[in-house]
């Protein structure tokens, strides 16, 4: 089988990481949502997932491609789509790849009075994390969704390939 029938695979598997990422986020958030000190002497600073799209060299090399194809050096080999990407080829668009990034939430810490707790200051103010448990529910089901929307892709696709077989 080519390499393209194994790309929607390859996509959803990206999704599937990348969603995994954010739920295991979201739950340290909560199991941390009361934690009043850590290592650095603060209190827990709320994680959250970000997806950013990876172009970089792929962009690189397609427009250089591109540029190559329209010389004529390439024109009747690999035949380039009006949105300028190559179709054939071992270097084909392979779909979106994503890279997941852990980022620190940089929104105000909960301020609450509590003069006998142990983290409390002089005036009895206790700094809590900037974890809201609905928040982080939340994206725990938008990200459960989407992992299981991705689940559906991979089985669809297998669905195929096993229907494609049998013809």
């Amino acid at each position: 089988m080519g390499d393209g029938l194994f790309s929607s695979i390859r996509i959803s598997a990206t999704g599937l990481s990348g969603q995994r990422t954010k739920m295991d986020v979201v739950a340290q958030n909560l199991a941390n949502a009361e934690t009043t000190r850590t290592e650095d002497g603060t209190p827990y600073r709320r994680q959250r997932a970000v997806f950013e799209q990876v172009l970089g060299s792929k962009l690189a090399s397609h427009e250089s491609r591109l540029q190559q194809a329209t010389e004529g050096r390439l024109a009747r080999t690999n035949p380039v789509h009006m949105d300028g990407t190559l179709t054939t080829g071992r270097n084909a668009p392979r779909g979106v790849e994503a890279d997941v990034a852990v980022a620190e939430d940089a929104s105000e810490f909960r301020v609450v009075y509590d003069p006998g707790h142990p983290d409390a200051d002089e005036a009895g103010y206790l700094l809590l994390p900037n974890v809201n448990p609905i928040t982080e529910m939340v994206d725990m089901i938008t990200a459960s969704r989407a992992y299981e929307a991705n689940i559906s892709a991979v089985q669809a696709a297998k669905d195929m390939f096993n229907d494609a077989l049998k013809i």
